[in-house]
């Protein structure tokens, strides 16, 4: 199957999404000539098209597109072609309104903005495959051509009737008959059992409560759909191309989409991502995105959209203070990116997002932007040949699941502080802070390479799962679960007991005996540390090696943290130094070092392949040590011992 390398061809994809439709085509010979002049490689066109190509049924309107691809060819540059299927013009909505989505209230979303468009409606994927198709027939043997990109973003619902039929297909494909569906749905609860296919609609408004099993199945049946349009197009344009990769962009941490099964149908997998130049963990929310993006893709990986400075959709806006651009862009490449993209070249004029930056903003090729891109663009490639095509390894999985998320998620929930991402970004954050790189997996992947697996929490847990989990730690890994991991099977059923029985017998539960979730700034005291978000009154088993008890309250005396042999388990939040300390001790006890000892607070320490990079997320300079002789592959310059980082600085260090 094609690949990610065999668009970047030992290089790093540099570049983004070009909308030259927006401009008048004296303006894309000076584009071309920027686009030359800051190293870009690689630009995405066609994204938001399909009405200038296609501005009335049936018609192709393919002239303006063969120009660019030629452009774009002589000079040099590669063109990821996007299908434009993400944003259907307005006539396809006025002429079948069957194709715009409803949301759970009933009322459509008209077009006017993107992404209007019904994954189940049979007529919206008719009108996509054919602009698909001749897309691929007309450019899939362009000399321009490295890559296609399907759609933009997928995730939309839907709740109309065309949902709702496909729901129930779906639904009989999973459960067979209605006797397993009502079982599975628990639909005994307030009198909800169906007697018939048809009775059966997606969760739409209701007076109270959805039933979560319910709710769980559509989210399900949504990123099946989603991912149903995706395959539709991807195989016209395989069948054209086979030998071109094809990918779609994730949204970081998107809540809609199976994130691990959408991976394994794409050649490369990309993902957009925007911290927020003002969150103090902007660095640590990007270190996550791309750890988990790189382990989906089980290699490198591509920052398909990222921003040269502001977006536009915040409460305030705040662009990117100078240098920090490149700093974030690094450390995508450390954590395996081999592709450096934006959203997009040209800052737009006109339209919903003129005020979301552009690698060319408003002021143009003299403004800072630019003039960053441009250091950016000759640095990526003085660093690619050392660096393409090269591996991150991690000794630490996390543990990440959508289906746990989702159930988790309900609304019935006893909390709404304690959430699935709030908890896996506590996690995260404490082993980054601690220097220990990790990966993510998903619960039923072979976890056998890893010296340490955490799991911050999995509501819900597959029998598969569990047994997953149970071999690894007889296997003589080191395991850690937060609270609420277990709670419920693959149904959303509580199992016995509160936790799943094996689960409690490898970490020395004896009884779960209630749940005691905390309020947003409450803390509970420990031994030591105090825990926040949540509490568990645990009675503990003779079994227990080691306990680290609850101290006053309800709970006083009663174990916070468990121990039994190597599998540990938290059954509360501690606060991020005391978190940092405990996974970091755990760690170590199970072989785990940090990448460089001994970093200034701050600097973040990444080995990629045989690189070494080093990033300064602070605005003071400091000094890092680093034994030996090194080849700084940024300056040219030989570094012994020690290197100093200036504000936002980074090195990346070779052999």
């Amino acid at each position: 199957m094609p690949e990610l390398a065999h668009a970047t061809r030992g290089r790093i994809l540099f570049g983004g999404d070009h909308n030259p439709e927006q401009w008048p085509e004296e303006t894309w010979y000076e584009d071309v000539r920027l686009m030359k002049e800051a190293g870009v490689n690689s630009v995405t066109l066609g994204v938001f098209s399909w009405a200038k190509l296609e501005p009335e049924p049936g018609a192709r309107e393919f002239g303006w597109l063969d120009r660019l691809m030629d452009l774009m060819h002589e000079h040099g540059i590669g063109v990821v072609l996007a299908t434009p299927t993400s944003s259907p013009p307005p006539w396809l909505g006025r002429l079948h309104p069957d194709t715009l989505p409803r949301d759970a209230d009933g009322r459509v979303e008209w077009w006017g903005g993107r992404q209007h468009f019904a994954h189940s409606s049979a007529t919206y994927r008719r009108y996509a495959a054919a602009i698909t198709e001749d897309l691929a027939a007309r450019y899939g043997t362009h000399p321009a051509l490295t890559m296609w990109h399907i759609n933009n973003e997928y995730c939309t619902y839907d709740y109309g009737d065309e949902a709702a039929a496909a729901f129930r297909r779906w639904l009989r494909g999973k459960y067979g008959s209605l006797d397993a569906l009502n079982t599975a749905w628990g639909t005994a609860f307030w009198s909800q059992g169906y007697d018939t296919w048809d009775g059966i609609l997606p969760p739409r408004h209701a007076h109270y409560l959805n039933n979560p099993a319910q709710v769980l199945d559509f989210r399900r049946f949504t990123s099946d759909m989603l991912l149903e349009c995706y395959a539709a197009e991807r195989d016209i344009v395989r069948r054209h191309t086979p030998d071109i990769p094809v990918t779609t962009n994730f949204m970081p941490l998107f809540f809609g989409q199976d994130a691990w099964r959408w991976a394994e149908e794409e050649d490369v997998v990309s993902v957009d991502l925007y911290p927020d130049p003002r969150d103090p963990l902007g660095a640590q929310h990007g270190a996550l995105v791309q750890d988990l993006t790189r382990s989906q893709a089980g290699g490198p990986w591509m920052l398909m959209e990222q921003a040269a400075g502001p977006v536009n959709w915040r409460g305030v806006n705040h662009p990117k203070p100078r240098g920090l651009n490149r700093l974030w862009s690094l450390q995508a490449v450390a954590r395996g990116a081999d592709a450096v993209c934006y959203f997009q070249w040209r800052q737009s004029r006109q339209g919903a997002e003129k005020f979301h930056s552009g690698m060319v903003s408003h002021a143009g090729e003299h403004g800072r932007t630019f003039q960053e891109v441009k250091r950016l663009g000759a640095e990526l490639a003085k660093i690619a040949p050392r660096v393409t095509g090269r591996h991150v390894t991690a000794d630490i999985a996390i543990l990440h699941d959508w289906h746990a998320w989702w159930a988790g998620a309900q609304d019935g929930r006893l909390s709404t502080e304690a959430g699935h991402p709030t908890v896996l970004h506590a996690w995260h954050r404490a082993l980054w802070e601690s220097h220990l790189t990790t990966d993510f997996a998903h619960p039923e992947h072979d976890l056998s390479a890893y010296k340490c697996v955490v799991v911050p929490q999995l509501y819900l847990l597959t029998d598969a799962a569990i047994d997953n989990l149970l071999a690894y730690a007889d296997g003589g890994g080191t395991l850690v679960c937060g609270f609420l991991t277990g709670v419920a099977d693959e149904d959303d059923r509580v199992r016995p007991g509160g936790m799943d029985a094996r689960l409690r017998e490898l970490f020395g539960i004896r009884t779960l005996h209630e749940w005691w979730p905390l309020d947003a700034g409450e803390i509970v005291e420990c031994d030591g540390f105090r825990g926040t978000l949540w509490s568990e009154e645990i009675e503990a088993a003779d079994t227990v090696a080691e306990t680290i008890p609850y101290e006053g309250g309800e709970l006083d005396g009663l174990p916070a943290v468990l121990r039994r042999g190597r599998a540990w388990y938290v059954s509360t939040l501690p606060e991020p130094e005391a978190l940092r300390g405990l996974l970091a001790r755990i760690a170590d006890e199970a072989g785990v070092r940090p990448v460089l000892d001994g970093l200034p607070a701050g600097v973040e320490a990444v080995r990629r392949g045989e690189s070494l990079f080093l990033l300064n997320h602070g605005r003071e300079p400091v000094t890092v040590e680093v034994p030996g002789t090194h080849h700084d592959l940024l300056t040219g310059a030989t570094v012994t011992d020690r290197i100093a980082l200036g504000r936002y600085g980074t090195a990346v260090l070779a052999p």
